[in-house]
């Protein structure tokens, strides 16, 4: 079915029902939500070439990923926010398109999709403390919506967040209602905003028990299942060995599990483990029961809000900032346990 025809089963002009169908303010909602339906009862699909013409948009959303030795979304928590961020885009007639640049070449490949005007907006992935790329796209002037938020920044900007201090706080403060005192966080890259915020969130936990932050083990780094596992043959060689270990996602948390099973140990008995990001679309946290106890909260959902933000911003015409915070859930698994009479057992040898 053309657009000709739809317009005349409507008996609406063709510009109206274009206008209808392109989001244009002023067609009324009830005739945009008549057209919309006829548009999927005859199972029409505009032309998108035509709709960019006709709205003097690229039809494109931009990401722009820094190629780097040590970079946090080359895995599968990145895979799903972009399946969520896809099937917003998809709905609304979008296309994604990816740009894998280096670090330094940041700067120019936002400047050039401005130019180019080849995106209408930018999704800005995994800020870090000092990030300077809130103020560069400011100033480049293209609608974008970060995931997660840049700390010491203090220009206003769209983001979607999910609220890691609150999130590793509750975890912590279950571990010691368990009775743990002994504790050591597997954290993601330091510098990251939200390893920043799960750190403080984990230390306020502890302090506002009697426990000292600086009694416990910190690793930071990216955040893999060797890393996972490496970390904890570290922590399984001190003289007193943590009862508890948080990480800021399942892939450690897997690593964590093998090393513990090569110590001899029990997972949720000797050593307790929670994680976060257990909502992964391919690594499920089990089948029937949560093999670990987790903050969960769903990157594909975040995905999936970031891209609706973006779209809003981009097709009202309103700059105004939004922003959503989500909340994490905590799911209890067999990797919890009360605190062991003993203490693990001390790793001599790396396996």
């Amino acid at each position: 079915m053309t657009l000709k025809e739809l317009a005349k089963a409507l008996n609406l002009s063709p510009t109206t029902v274009s206008r209808a169908l392109n989001g244009f303010p002023e067609v009324s909602e009830a005739t945009r939500k008549k057209v919309q339906a006829a548009a999927d009862a005859y199972g029409y699909r505009p032309n998108m070439r035509a709709r960019s013409l006709a709205t003097g948009r690229a039809m494109a959303i931009g990401h722009v990923i820094p190629v780097s030795s040590e970079h946090e979304m080359m895995n599968p928590v990145f895979a799903d926010f972009i399946s969520g961020a896809g099937e917003v885009y998809a709905s609304h007639g979008y296309d994604m398109l990816i740009s894998i640049v280096p670090d330094e070449d940041q700067e120019r490949a936002y400047e050039e999709f401005r130019t180019k005007g080849s995106v209408d907006g930018i999704i800005v992935h995994a800020p870090r403390a000092g990030d300077q790329r809130i103020h560069l796209l400011k100033q480049v002037g293209i609608p974008f919506v970060v995931h997660g938020r840049a700390s010491d920044s203090d220009e206003a900007y769209s983001w979607v967040d999910m609220n890691n201090l609150r999130a590793f706080h509750r975890a912590t403060k279950f571990l010691i209602d368990l009775g743990h005192r002994r504790f050591a966080l597997i954290n993601g890259l330091e510098d990251m905003d939200f390893a920043i915020r799960r750190r403080a969130g984990f230390e306020a936990a502890l302090e506002e028990h009697g426990l000292s932050p600086g009694d416990c083990s910190y690793f930071s780094g990216e955040m893999t299942e060797q890393y996972g596992h490496d970390s904890t043959l570290e922590l399984l060689r001190l003289a007193e060995p943590p009862t508890a270990i948080l990480t800021s996602s399942m892939i450690p948390g897997i690593g964590i599990r093998r090393a513990l099973r090569e110590a001899g140990l029990t997972l949720g008995k000797d050593v307790s483990v929670i994680i976060h990001d257990d909502d992964l679309s391919y690594l499920p946290n089990g089948r029937e029961e949560p093999q670990f106890t987790a903050t969960r909260a769903s990157v594909r959902d975040a995905g999936k809000r970031a891209a609706a933000m973006l779209i809003d911003l981009i097709e009202s015409g309103n700059p105004a900032p939004r922003t959503e915070m989500m909340e994490a859930e905590l799911i209890l698994g067999a990797s919890t346990g009360p605190a062991p009479a003993h203490k693990p057992m001390r790793q001599t040898e790396p396996s």
